[in-house]
């Protein structure tokens, strides 16, 4: 299916979204995606996402801040960052479908704020920065659990920003999320050449688990 751009104006400036669409009455719901604070829709989990879903009747809308369509080389504010997404949320739900809000880092810490409010139907967060690299202390973990929502968590095992045995109440049943562990990835999920597996493979991990997840979701 071919894609299209769509330009949205919002308080912070103009945003985008690029959509994915699933096939022609196919759809079910869109998974909604930000990007992170040092990269753009461009990531490869970003981009494997985009091109594997719509084959399983999921829409992706992989969303640009303001920030980044500006030419900015650095992020807003987190503030801005959840006005740019409020703003960007009527688009993004005008198809009439279930809106899975979601995004990598950054992206991810905006959809948990902001789930709730907007209605979110889940979220999924892809490497999400529990905390500074070496600075466990300064957590971001409320954020997460906070979501209120169905939450899947997609983390590498080797994440500086958390890796996956740093996640509280991870494995637990009352656990407000799921993680899935992608080995041997970083935080942009590469892995090294001399990992037990691929590139290849840790992105059929994630492609695999995000639409196991979200063919459950009661949508």
């Amino acid at each position: 299916m071919s894609t299209r751009t769509e330009s949205v104006e919002t308080p912070a400036g103009e945003a985008r979204i690029t959509w994915h669409p699933a096939p022609a009455g196919g759809a079910r719901l869109v998974l909604a995606l930000g990007h992170g604070a040092g990269g753009g829709i461009e990531a490869r989990d970003l981009q494997a996402l985009a091109a594997a879903l719509p084959a399983h009747g999921i829409t992706v809308a992989l969303v640009e801040q303001p920030w980044r369509v500006a030419g900015k080389k650095v992020a807003a504010a987190p503030k801005v960052l959840d006005e740019g997404w409020r703003a960007l949320w009527p688009a993004l739900a005008k198809p009439g479908l279930p809106v899975v809000a979601g995004g990598r880092s950054a992206g991810a810490r905006v959809a948990c704020r902001t789930a709730t409010e907007l209605g979110a139907a889940g979220v999924l967060a892809l490497a999400f920065p529990l905390h500074p690299p070496g600075r466990p202390e300064k957590s971001r973990a409320e954020e997460l659990l906070g979501a209120g929502v169905a939450t899947l968590v997609l983390q590498g095992g080797r994440d500086p920003f958390g890796r996956p045995e740093e996640f509280p109440g991870r494995g637990a049943r009352e656990a407000p999320y799921e993680l899935v562990e992608v080995a041997f990835a970083d935080h942009g999920f590469a892995v090294p050449k001399k990992a037990g597996s691929t590139q290849e493979e840790a992105l059929e991990v994630i492609t695999g688990a995000v639409a196991g997840w979200l063919g459950r979701l009661p949508v």
